[in-house]
């Protein structure tokens, strides 16, 4: 790539590197985890180029590509969906991933049709283990190159834990039993498997 190309944009040029930066409005919001004295970290300068993202080098080595099914909470031809390694904070939180090593923007235009009703499909999985307010769902792929999708089940009346800050919630809060972790993960296989494709738990 020429130097050209590593040139940080117009709009990352004009970011305050380095400044300090006063809190967001959403420091006063009431989902907002936090209290006390707190600082936004000054922005660090672009790194030019990017890191590669994990399997952005090919399927040969992604993690997610070279997972048995039978590691995954349920799985069918076109499709898998697995949850964390280990217990989170929340109920469940559950990643979907086509079976092929893809992101978004390349997914095949089959894959990309199913995508809605998986979407909703998840959703209800989720909304199967009882007292599930909200099923957020999010894409981000900073770390990873190959296409998830994460789905986290907030629960019924827990008002702190609404909007974006779900996630860092999740990390806050204790892990629930492992137990029930595992409940909760068989709940959510059958729940997938009953609509097509294998439960794996």
């Amino acid at each position: 790539m020429s130097d050209l190309e590593h040139t940080p944009s117009p709009f990352v040029a004009g970011l305050p590197i380095g400044a300090e930066l006063p809190l967001p409005p959403v420091a006063e919001w009431d989902i907002f985890p936090f209290e006390g004295d707190l600082r936004v970290r000054p922005l660090d300068r672009p790194v030019l180029p990017e890191p590669p993202r994990h399997g952005e080098d090919g399927p040969e080595n992604c993690d997610q590509c070279n997972r048995a099914d039978q590691e995954f909470l349920w799985t069918d031809e076109h499709w898998r969906l697995t949850g964390l390694r280990e217990p989170s904070g929340l109920p469940a939180v559950v990643l979907l991933m086509p079976r092929g090593h893809h992101d978004l923007a390349d997914l095949p235009a089959g894959r990309a049709a199913e995508l809605g009703p998986m979407l909703q499909r998840v959703e209800r999985a989720l909304h199967a283990l009882g007292g599930i307010a909200r099923v957020h769902v999010d894409k981000l792929g900073d770390g990873a190159a190959h296409l998830h999708l994460w789905f986290s089940a907030r629960p019924e009346g827990m008002l702190q834990l609404r909007g974006s800050y779900l996630s860092t919630w999740d990390d806050i809060l204790p892990p629930i039993p492992v137990a029930d972790w595992q409940a909760n993960g068989r709940v959510i296989a059958a729940a997938m498997a009953a609509e097509g494709g294998t439960a794996h738990v």
